[in-house]
């Protein structure tokens, strides 16, 4: 049963009703998506290259499969178990090993590849402004506590900066991840 629910706007005869959500159900939602695992679409990549907490590269495979994106990873022994305990999907998703981050990066620039550093930096681009990709491009994301490595960033096309007005200097690497992940997908 639906409630009438009031929000601010007022009329003449005082706030307008307006219906409560439906919220859809699980049924509903499995239909909506796609049924299986996207594969490789080559057009956006997150790439947390010097990760710090395994769990956080998990949660970020989830945001992967939710904006069609592949993950890029480094060939640490204990990257794979991560991916598997934190990706609760159970389905493969596109993963990227990377051996040699620089090279890679530097691949990937030669074949027009955009990279976007998630990284306090001077002229970054404010979250909020930055447009949804328009062809092939990495979201690079740096080592929680050490950032992106100096010798990478002259590699990078745009930094982009997640505005904070707490006492913290920089959010996980599965939440800024996700955050730019949506926002270069067009999805915010």
């Amino acid at each position: 049963m639906r409630k009438n629910v009031t929000l601010g706007r007022k009329g003449p005869a005082g706030p307008a009703p307006v219906s409560a959500p439906r919220v859809s159900t699980r049924q509903e939602v499995s239909r909506q998506r796609r049924r299986r695992a996207h594969g490789c679409w080559g057009h956006l990549i997150v790439a947390p290259l010097w990760p710090k907490h395994g769990v956080n590269l998990g949660t970020l495979l989830r945001t992967c499969d939710a904006v069609g994106a592949c993950m890029a990873v480094p060939k640490h022994k204990w990257v794979p178990e991560a991916l598997d305990r934190g990706n609760t999907l159970r389905r493969p998703s596109c993963v990227h090993w990377v051996n040699d981050p620089r090279g890679w990066l530097l691949r990937e620039r030669a074949v027009g590849t955009r990279i976007f550093a998630v990284e306090l930096a001077d002229e970054a681009i404010r979250l909020g402004d930055l447009p949804a990709a328009g062809g092939r491009s990495i979201a690079l994301l740096g080592h929680e506590t050490y950032g992106i490595p100096e010798d990478v960033l002259d590699l990078v096309d745009v930094a982009v900066e997640i505005p904070m007005i707490g006492s913290g200097i920089s959010l996980n690497v599965a939440v800024a991840g996700s955050l730019v992940l949506y926002k270069l997908a067009g999805m915010l």
